[in-house]
């Protein structure tokens, strides 16, 4: 099988593997335990700490582990909510960890930031609202997951610290892709491994002085995250994102860059009526998400052919996933909803060749065959 769901989730790679196996042999011990086992993995954690300050270009000590960005959404928010009864803004295409965690803590008081027909936050709108009044919190992510497009999450800082309003970004799509250099001048950040190949069920947050924890019961991380920390775990994602900041160091993302988009160009060349979603904006280099042509039985839609025919790619469908609504990202771009169970996610990793890109377009060019002719 072929995997092209990178998005959802990067299979480890051998770094963090290594990474992992080496840290449950070497550090067995809680780090929060009195004795100099204890005393070591704690001291493990803060190594792994100062590395991903410096990628990121934070202190250390802003930082944060946690079991990923799910959880560090929900403690973001927790922690804004806490601060009276102001009001979140969020952009309209924001993973549905962040928009739901804002409505979990905020009830109705969310605004969501409007966004482009190109799938970019609108801050042309953030701007005209921020003259008018000052939210507790606005959060504009890095890159979009279903699309790839990239979010004007540094001009969207620069306006949040002009009005003196903190600051969120999810950048679990970014970090790990693309440099994480100067994310951590937002006053909040969250990622996870399992997006560039670490383990699952690990992932920071960055976060600003006096921050209130939504995890409570333990001393950990300085009291702002009660429950023993994942050693093995951070070890695993911080050599994995040290493995992908290398890789992009020594040049390796225009090429892969040239890869998909020479897949873009044959695609259409096979099936013209292919819409590409953000195709005019700056995008990840390993995503395309793309309206296929449309198919009669939802039961054969492209996600299922590409399956049988050993490609993994996934969907921002109703129809796929079971939801009774269409992607809420593509309706915040004015798709047409109907048009919405024909989006197909590809995404591509660090380990993925060109000669899979090709490989990918000749299974869809079969698929056409069933789908569109049969």
């Amino acid at each position: 099988m072929r995997y092209f769901d990178h998005n959802a989730t990067s299979p480890l790679c051998v770094a963090a593997r290594q990474a992992w196996l080496t840290a449950v042999e070497r550090f067995p011990a809680n780090p929060s335990s009195p004795h100099r086992l204890g005393a070591r993995a704690d001291a493990a954690l803060n190594d792994a700490r100062q590395s991903a300050a410096a990628w990121l270009g934070a202190s250390p000590f802003d930082l944060v582990w946690t079991s990923g960005a799910t959880e560090a959404a929900n403690a973001v928010m927790h922690h804004a909510a806490q601060a009276g009864d102001g009001e979140v803004w969020f952009s309209a295409i924001e993973h549905p960890c962040m928009i739901a965690a804002a409505r979990r803590w905020f009830g109705p008081r969310v605004h969501p930031i409007p966004v482009t027909r190109d799938g970019v936050a609108d801050l042309n709108r953030l701007t005209d609202r921020l003259r008018l009044r000052r939210p507790a919190l606005v959060a504009v992510m890095a890159a979009n997951n279903e699309t790839g497009v990239l979010q004007p999450w540094r001009e969207a800082l620069a306006l949040c610290r002009e009005h003196d309003v903190p600051f969120a970004c999810d950048a679990a799509q970014w970090v790990g892709k693309l440099p994480a250099a100067g994310l951590g001048e937002a006053d909040y950040v969250i990622g996870c491994a399992h997006k560039f190949g670490g383990p699952v069920g690990v992932g920071f947050m960055k976060v600003a002085a006096g921050f209130r924890p939504h995890l409570v019961g333990g001393p950990q991380e300085d009291g702002r995250r009660a429950g023993t920390e994942n050693v093995p775990g951070v070890l695993a994602m911080t050599a994995a994102w040290a493995e992908r900041e290398r890789q992009m160091a020594a040049g390796n993302l225009d090429q892969r860059q040239v890869w998909r988009d020479h897949f873009v160009a044959e695609l259409r060349a096979v099936l013209p009526e292919t819409e590409i979603i953000g195709e005019r904006m700056d995008r990840l280099w390993n995503t395309v998400a793309a309206l296929m042509p449309p198919v009669a039985d939802c039961r054969r839609r492209w996600v299922v052919q590409l399956d049988k025919l050993g490609f993994a790619v996934s969907t921002g469908s109703a129809c796929a996933s079971g939801k009774e609504q269409p992607s809420h990202v593509l309706v915040a771009m004015g798709c047409d909803p109907a048009k919405t169970d024909r989006m197909v996610r590809i995404s591509a990793g660090w380990e993925t060749t060109e000669d899979d890109w090709q490989a990918l377009r000749v299974a869809i060019e079969t698929a056409a065959g069933t789908l569109c002719r049969g």
